[in-house]
């Protein structure tokens, strides 16, 4: 089965009370669940492919409404450049997971492994590498040049591989109870994909209690999830922390998955103040059933000195600009520490465009709650910050008389980018960022690495050496890992190794749609270069030198067809339509 999710078994403690107009559907909705669960364990496998197909109907139904009601909720009228962003973060994620989810289960069915067309190889360490993306000949032109491997955790074999990938799905007629999801507040897709991953990789069916902030979304998430609420394998409530707080205490609640802080995980685990510190001392969570989460972290952009041109240097600019202003900053894998050579040449032109990109991105709402606190922690901890775009964005490049704390352990979920400078080149630079990220800033989420395709020819084994060095479960290799995020056949979630008292970015992974036991981490390329100058080395298959027939990602902040053209992709998922696709590649090379 999947990783272990960490637990304690202990005394309940009681549930919050609450008024009985709230309680009583909360208490309907788990006992409506309960029949569902076993509803579900009588579903054959092929049965549930059927049924991922009605929910990927809904999905596309809704499509339109769903970027409307996400764009809305952060400030995004019609017409602003950025509404791209819920399309890509929104249903073409959701599509992507369903028809990865459906190819499983349709190969289950046929009593194949997941695995069977997959391509798998070793990683340094003797780990077991699987090929995940491309699967199909389109993903190969609409994500030219881009690529994504799940490592297993060392000591899983080919065929070990191959015979466990399917997870719940392999004894389907085994009830795991019921579950709750505590969604996501700042990407839309986040809930749906965890539901998904609980009802397949578990066999859980879930209660998704909704982030306040995404309540005018509930609407769209209830139609995208209609198949699913009506056979009673799903129930969506809104609420807020006293409704969370319930159910994570309710007696017919066997499991709790959450995405979002250390600090929500550490009071559902362990209570607050002078509770959460005896009980950590006596090691007695108040939880008594297993969790699950995804907590974010401060991620690394690691760039590897080499001789850049000058569009290199302004497009990698603007490459790590939308690492971190995606979503204004309020993404749990927004970049936010730059790591540089004090050495490298180039080092000077490179800020200069990084400051350039920083500040001329299309300016949009700091719409998470309490952000604007945070914006004001970092002007205390950095008093010389460059602030741009009406002081709602800070740069904060860290000098050798500064303290880096602050913009290492902190996690500020808002437009701020730290950078910080090392000694070195080559392989030397690239050990000494690998041992910094590893040991100086907070998580284990994901990493950057910049790098390019001479350099890391040069580096040779050395490269992917450092790579496997990386602590953290999603690495995103010239490109950034909000991509890898959105290519839900690679897994999501932290490094290995957190417990209960030490979380760090969380406990197990979620996406993974070859439902794939013990992985480590998910690794994704891209390339370095955009079309037309990323056209050297298209054809090579492998390699440093990968190349592209596309050009800017429409995900950058500074796309000009950001918006016409992700919603030209989600639609061709949805539909297939060869001149809907044509008229969107012609659209992408305005970009």
């Amino acid at each position: 089965m999947a990783a272990k999710p960490a637990t304690k078994p202990t005394a309940t403690s009681a549930p919050p009370e609450l008024p009985a107009d709230v309680r009583e559907p909360l208490d309907e909705a788990i006992t409506e669940l309960h029949d569902g669960a076993r509803v579900w364990a009588r579903l054959g496998v092929g049965q549930r492919a059927k049924l991922l197909e009605r929910v990927r109907a809904a999905v596309a139904a809704v499509a339109d409404d769903w970027v409307d009601a996400a764009s809305a909720s952060k400030g995004l009228g019609p017409g602003h450049p950025l509404r791209g962003e819920e399309w890509l973060s929104g249903p073409y994620a959701a599509l992507g997971a369903l028809d990865g989810y459906i190819a499983t289960l349709r190969a289950l069915s046929d009593g194949r492994s997941p695995l069977d067309r997959v391509e798998i190889g070793v990683a340094p360490g003797g780990r077991t590498r699987v090929r995940a993306f491309p699967t199909v000949g389109m993903d190969r032109i609409l994500l030219s040049g881009f690529s994504g491997e799940l490592w297993l955790e060392p000591g899983v074999s080919a065929d070990e591989a191959r015979a466990g990938a399917g997870l719940g799905q392999r004894t389907p007629t085994a009830e795991a109870g019921v579950g709750l999801v505590l969604g996501a507040g700042n990407i839309t897709s986040i809930p749906f994909l965890d539901v998904l991953y609980e009802l397949l990789a578990e066999g859980r069916v879930s209660i998704l209690k909704v982030n306040p902030t995404q309540d005018s979304v509930v609407p769209v998430l209830e139609r995208a999830m209609a198949p699913l609420v009506e056979l009673g394998f799903v129930r969506i409530v809104r609420g807020g922390g006293d409704v969370g707080a319930y159910l994570t205490q309710h007696p017919q609640i066997g499991h709790v998955h959450i995405t979002g802080s250390a600090t929500t995980f550490d009071a559902i685990v362990w209570g607050t103040g002078d509770e959460a510190a005896s009980r950590k001392e006596a090691n007695t969570p108040r939880l008594s059933v297993p969790i699950t989460a995804e907590l974010g972290g401060v991620a690394p952009i690691i760039v590897v000195p080499g001789r850049w041109t000058e569009a290199d240097l302004t497009y990698q600019a603007q490459h790590i600009a939308t690492m971190r202003l995606h979503n204004s900053g309020h993404n749990c894998i927004a970049g936010q520490v730059v790591i540089v050579s004090r050495d490298w040449a180039q080092r000077d032109r490179f800020l200069s465009e990084l400051r350039r990109a920083f500040a001329a991105a299309p300016e949009r709402p700091v719409w998470y709650p309490h952000a604007d606190d945070r914006l004001q922690a970092a002007q205390a901890a950095y008093p010389d910050a460059s602030w741009v775009a009406d002081r709602t964005r800070a740069l904060v490049e860290v000098g050798d008389r500064d303290d880096p704390t602050a913009i290492e352990t902190t996690e500020f979920f808002a437009p701020v980018l730290g950078v910080v400078t090392l000694s070195g080149t080559g392989q030397e630079f690239l050990d000494a960022a690998v041992e910094h990220a590893n040991d100086k800033l907070a998580g284990t989420l994901g990493a950057n690495v910049l790098i390019d395709p001479a350099t890391e020819a040069l580096l040779g084994s050395g490269f992917e050496r450092a790579i496997a060095a990386l602590r953290y479960g999603g690495i995103a290799i010239n490109t950034w890992t909000g991509v890898l995020f959105a290519t839900p056949i690679l897994s999501w979630g932290a490094f290995p190794g957190a417990t209960l008292d030490d979380v760090q970015s969380g406990i197990g992974v979620v996406h993974n749609t070859l439902l794939l036991d013990r992985v480590e981490r998910s690794v994704m390329r891209g390339p370095f270069r955009p079309f037309p100058r990323g056209l050297a080395g298209f054809f090579r298959s492998r390699g440093a030198a990968k190349g592209t027939i596309l050009p800017k990602p429409p995900w950058f902040v500074d796309s000009r067809t950001n918006t016409d053209v992700a919603a030209g992709l989600t639609r061709w998922h949805i539909g297939h339509s060869v001149p809907g696709l044509l008229a969107t590649l012609t659209r992408a090379m305005k970009s």
